[in-house]
C-alpha cells in the first residue's frame, strides 16, 4: 500500500488540481488502495473546504489538521506517522516534481534502498524551469555546510519529494526535532545514524513561483537547525524517541 502525504498551508489556489493529478496517477496504476494524507498547517484560505469535498467523493483522500501553524517539517511528520501504507512518499503540493516521477522513487525503494531522495541537481538537464540565480548559490552554499558540518554527500537535500519504507519512517520521524524548512537535513541525517540504505534519484523538476521561504531570513534559520541537528546528535536527543 502506498500512501503519499502532502503539507498544506494556504494552497487553495493548486491544491485541487494537485489533488486531481495524484488520483489520476493512482488510477493509472491501478493502486486502488493507496492513500492521500493533505495536512493543513492552519490555513486560513479554502484549502480546508477544497480538501474535505474531494474527500467526500474518493475515500482514500483524507484531511489531517495540525494544530495551528507549526511547519512543514511538522507537517510532513504529523502525516507520516498517522499513514498507513508500506511505502511513504511526501510531495510538495506544487507537484514541482511530478507526480508521475514517484515511480522512480518506488522503483528505487523496491529495489532494497529504504529512503528515496528526489534530487534536481543528479541530472540538471531534467529541470524544466530553473530557480533563480541567487536561490541556487544559497543551495549550494547550504549544501556545503551540510557537508562540513553533517557529513551529509547528498547533492540535493532540499527536495521535497522524498520516499521511505514503512520500517524507515517509523524509526526517523519519531525522532524528528526540527519543525519547519531545516527538517530534510534531520531525517537524512537519522537516516544515516540507523544505517538506513539511501539513494538519491534523478527527478524532473520545475521552480513553481509564490514560494514562501525568505532567503536571507529562512536561510538564517537553516543554518541555526543544522547546528542544533549537530548539538542533538552529541547531547543524545535522537537515542530514543520523543514522538
Amino acid at each position: 500500500m502506498i500512501s503519499i502525504i502532502i503539507p498544506a498551508y494556504n494552497e487553495g489556489a493548486r491544491i485541487g488540481a494537485t489533488l486531481d493529478k495524484i488520483l489520476a496517477y493512482l488510477a493509472q496504476r491501478g493502486w486502488g488502495d493507496a492513500e492521500i494524507i493533505v495536512v493543513n498547517d492552519g490555513s486560513y484560505d479554502n484549502t480546508v473546504e477544497i480538501v474535505r469535498e474531494c474527500a467526500a467523493q474518493n475515500p482514500g483522500v483524507r484531511l489531517l489538521e495540525n494544530p495551528g501553524n507549526r511547519g512543514k517539517g511538522y507537517s510532513v511528520r504529523n502525516g507520516m506517522l498517522h499513514a498507513a501504507g508500506e511505502t511513504l512518499l511526501f510531495s510538495d503540493a506544487d507537484l514541482s516534481s511530478p507526480i508521475e516521477e514517484a515511480s522512480k522513487l518506488f522503483a528505487a525503494i523496491a529495489a532494497g534502498s529504504d529512503i528515496a531522495l528526489g534530487s534536481r541537481w543528479l541530472q540538471s538537464e531534467l529541470q524544466t524551469q530553473k530557480q533563480p540565480l541567487y536561490r541556487q548559490l544559497l543551495g549550494r552554499v547550504f549544501n556545503l555546510l551540510l557537508r562540513m558540518i553533517l557529513g551529509l554527500r547528498f547533492k540535493d537535500t532540499q527536495c521535497g519529494f522524498k520516499a521511505f519504507t514503512r520500517r524507515s519512517a517509523q524509526m526517523i520521524f519519531p525522532r524528528q526535532q526540527i519543525e519547519r524548512w531545516g527538517f530534510d537535513p534531520e531525517l537524512l541525517f537519522l537516516a544515516r545514524k540507523f544505517g538506513f540504505r539511501v539513494t538519491e534519484v534523478p527527478v524532473a523538476w520545475a521552480h513553481r513561483e509564490g514560494t514562501r521561504i525568505n532567503p536571507l531570513r529562512d536561510g538564517i534559520r537553516m543554518f541555526g537547525e543544522i547546528l542544533k541537528i549537530r548539538w542533538n546528535a552529541l547531547s543524545g536527543k535522537y537515542a530514543t524517541a520523543e514522538r
